[in-house]
């Protein structure tokens, strides 16, 4: 398993939430949306809870683009249990593209950092957290440490 991969594994195993609500997702929403802020970043944040978008906030500087890489990213996450960042890099570290090896519709799903899944430990993923606006590694970076911060309150 390449270091990429085993990195990304990690924040997977490391950020395991006790229990997740509607309040909980406006909490890590606008944790996310004021991170992005701090850092004039021009980002579009979703948290979604099975189909239920709970929390959606679009930064200047996005489009109606954003939320559609919003919604494909987060179909990667409900459909592989996994980060969209992780998922890809799986594709890659093997020579291959999600894109073209999948066999799934890119217009629908998006193998690109950037949507988290929401695990709650002895439940499994209830949902995705995601964002849209940078590169894929600095998206899925953001969700991380929001994520991070998040556990920590």
């Amino acid at each position: 398993m390449n270091e990429e991969i085993a990195r990304l594994t990690d924040d997977e195993r490391r950020l395991v939430l006790d229990q997740f609500d509607h309040d909980d997702a406006w909490r890590l929403g606008s944790l996310l949306t004021e991170l992005a802020r701090e850092r004039g970043a021009p980002v579009a944040v979703a948290v979604l809870r099975g189909p239920q978008r709970l929390f959606h906030h679009a930064l200047p500087g996005t489009s109606a683009d954003n939320d559609a890489w919003l919604d494909r990213k987060c179909r990667v996450v409900e459909r592989y249990a996994a980060s969209s960042y992780l998922v890809g890099a799986r594709f890659r570290v093997k020579g291959r593209t999600f894109e073209e090896d999948s066999r799934l519709d890119p217009d629908r799903y998006a193998a690109h950092g950037g949507a988290f899944p929401l695990r709650v430990r002895g439940v499994g993923v209830i949902g995705a957290v995601a964002v849209s606006g940078l590169s894929q590694a600095d998206d899925h970076a953001l969700v991380v440490e929001a994520l991070e911060r998040f556990l920590e309150l």
